[in-house]
């Protein structure tokens, strides 16, 4: 069984800034670019899971434009991480010893101090990978990064990072495709 990630196109918003589960729309000429690309690789009779966000329904819908047949369902599940009081904020400007509290108890901790621990993030997502796991088929998952890093971890075996450095540090670019089995 294989699960396609695929990363949404580049969103829009200014460079260097933290957005995570803020609702952003994508790049349209970018997301017409993945979807003609993505749609020749796909093999035929795959399920899309799509993350509730626009960045990737917008996805979803251009690779149905191409590909009548794909089927897509949202999946709450496959939504980026929610980083507080740190959505909207450059990265740059984010208080970094409120950042090193984070990454101290990292799966604890809620990023910006009202955000989703990653110990849900990965809950989440370790539900929605049980799900396809269980459900015997190949499938496509249009999410983002953080949930492409949980199901990474997922595939080799481990449920929760104990560390911030356990954490999955590269990350495809946007509108790219990581396969996994």
């Amino acid at each position: 069984m294989k699960l396609w990630l695929l990363r949404h196109a580049e969103p829009l918003a200014a460079a260097g800034l933290c957005y995570g589960s803020t609702d952003l729309p994508a790049h349209t000429l970018a997301t017409r670019q993945v979807a003609e690309r993505l749609a020749t690789q796909l093999p035929p009779g795959l399920s899309l899971q799509v993350s509730p966000l626009l960045r990737c329904r917008q996805l979803a819908v251009a690779l149905q434009a191409r590909r009548p047949g794909l089927i897509a369902a949202i999946d709450p599940r496959l939504r980026e991480l929610h980083f507080g009081a740190w959505e909207g904020v450059r990265w740059a400007d984010i208080d970094r010893a409120e950042f090193d509290v984070w990454l101290a108890d990292f799966a604890e901790v809620p990023p910006g101090g009202d955000g989703e621990p990653v110990r849900a993030l990965m809950a989440r997502v370790a539900a929605a990978w049980d799900a396809w796991r269980a459900g015997g088929r190949d499938a496509v998952w249009i999410t983002h990064a953080g949930v492409m890093r949980a199901a990474l971890l997922l595939s080799r075996g481990m449920r929760l990072p104990a560390r911030a450095r356990d954490w999955p540090g590269d990350v495809l670019p946007f509108g790219e495709v990581l396969t996994l089995e």
